[in-house]
C-alpha cells in the first residue's frame, strides 16, 4: 500500500501537470521573478502561444466571444510584424497579450545572454508598436527557463508566465486527446494551447467543447494576473 500523495504532487503524477521548477542560484531580483504557473482557487486560465496566425487566431477569438472567456496570447514578435492588425485585434478583444519571445528560437535557454536579450526587447517593442501597449507578461520559448533567462526578463520588467496543463496540441495529437487533458484541469490551473506554428483546428474544435464542461462544473475562466502571486513555485 503506497502512501498519500501531497497535492500538487498527486497533480504531477496523475495529470501530468507542471508544478516545480528546479532552478539553480541566481540573482536575488530574479528569486522574486520565478515562473507563475497558477492563478487564484476557483479560476483557471487560457494562454494561447506563438501567434498570432491569420487562420486560427480569428477562429479562436470568435470561439472565445462567444464564451466570453479571457485568455492570454503570447505573441512571437516576427509575426506581429506580419500580421500587426490581427495583433491589434487581439488586444481589442479585450486579451491579455504577453511576449513569447522575437523568432522563437530553441533552446531558448542555451542562447547567448546577448541574443536572449535582443529576443525579449525586439519582441517587446514590435509588440508594444502594432497594439499600442506593452506586453506585461513573458513566456520562455517552449519553457525553457534558466537563471539567466529568468534575469533577462527580470531586467525587462516583465512577469515570467509557465503553465500547469499542457495540451500537446502543437504535436496534433487529435482532437480527443487535447479535449482529455484540458478537461481534466482544475481550480488554480494555467492551460496551454496554441494558435500558431501549424494546423490547429483540432485546438479550435477541443476548446469548443472544453470550455463549457469546465464552466459547468463551476471553474471561471480567468486572466493572468499582473505579478507572482499565491501560486508561486517555491525552492526544492
Amino acid at each position: 500500500m503506497t502512501s498519500a500523495l501531497p497535492g500538487r504532487a498527486w497533480e504531477a503524477a496523475f495529470l501530468g501537470v507542471r508544478t516545480y521548477h528546479r532552478l539553480w542560484t541566481t540573482s536575488a531580483k530574479a528569486r522574486r521573478r520565478w515562473p507563475m504557473f497558477r492563478v487564484q482557487p476557483g479560476g483557471v486560465a487560457l494562454t494561447v502561444d506563438d501567434g498570432p496566425d491569420p487562420r486560427w487566431t480569428p477562429a479562436l477569438l470568435d470561439l472565445l466571444d462567444a464564451y466570453a472567456v479571457p485568455a492570454t496570447f503570447f505573441l512571437i514578435g516576427a509575426r506581429v510584424a506580419q500580421h500587426p492588425r490581427l495583433a491589434r485585434r487581439i488586444a481589442e478583444a479585450g486579451h491579455e497579450i504577453g511576449n513569447h519571445s522575437m523568432r522563437h528560437p530553441m533552446p531558448f535557454a542555451a542562447l547567448p545572454t546577448a541574443l536572449l536579450r535582443d529576443e525579449v526587447q525586439q519582441a517587446q517593442q514590435q509588440i508594444t508598436d502594432a497594439v499600442g501597449q506593452a506586453p506585461r507578461l513573458f513566456r520562455a520559448p517552449s519553457g525553457g527557463w534558466s537563471p539567466r533567462v529568468l534575469d533577462t526578463v527580470a531586467q525587462t520588467g516583465l512577469t515570467p508566465m509557465d503553465w500547469t496543463v499542457n495540451s500537446s496540441d502543437w504535436k496534433q495529437p487529435g482532437v480527443a486527446h487535447i479535449t482529455r487533458t484540458l478537461t481534466r484541469s482544475r481550480s488554480g490551473h494555467v492551460l496551454l494551447c496554441h494558435d500558431g506554428g501549424g494546423d490547429r483546428w483540432q485546438t479550435v474544435v477541443a476548446l469548443a467543447a472544453v470550455i463549457p464542461r469546465l464552466q459547468r462544473r463551476g471553474l471561471r475562466f480567468v486572466p493572468v494576473p499582473p505579478a507572482p502571486g499565491p501560486g508561486r513555485p517555491g525552492r526544492s
